[in-house]
Order: C-alpha cells, then structure tokens, then sequence
C-alpha cells in the first residue's frame, strides 16, 4: 500500500466510522475518538478482505462494493466495543 492509499484510508476511516455507527442501532456510550479509530482499521480491513475477494476497482469511480464491505465491518467493530465499553464501567448517561 502506498502513501496515498494509507492517507486515503485514514480519511476515509473518519467517514467510514460515522457511517458504522449511524448503522448499529441504540444508542453507543463511547467516546467520539474511539468512533474515528474504529473507522480507521474498519478502512484497512474491509479494503484487505474486498481484495481478498478479488474486488479491484479497474473501471476507476467510486468503489462503492469496498464502501460497503468497510461500513459493514466498522458497524461490527462499533457493536462489539460499544458492549465492550459499557460493560468495563464507561461513562453512562
């Protein structure tokens, strides 16, 4: 991966993130940094597994299949840590 793709990924983790958790439903007591971190390895690892797949966006555009795959792992990683957090005693409104 090259720069560029790394910097592409960390900012598309910040959107990535948000997405993730506007997609798990209730309402998740963890920190806004920790949805941004989230984001971020949701970014790397969903580029990792639509490559696994044999995805490559050859027609150039939006690679809308990676986006996919990547919401979908950022709203499994805001589900497991938002249960995780609020059970080791996080802040609870």
């Amino acid at each position: 991966m090259t720069i560029t793709g790394v910097i592409s990924a960390i900012v598309v983790g910040l959107i990535i993130g948000a997405l993730g958790r506007l997609v798990v439903p209730g309402k998740q007591s963890i920190p806004i940094w920790l949805t941004i971190v989230i984001g971020i390895i949701a970014a790397f690892i969903g580029g990792f597994i639509a490559g696994a797949f044999g995805y490559s966006n050859a027609n150039g555009g939006i690679p809308w299949i990676e986006i996919i795959i990547q919401v979908v792992v950022a709203a499994i990683g805001v589900a497991i840590v938002a249960g995780a957090y609020g059970r080791r005693g996080g802040v609870t409104r």
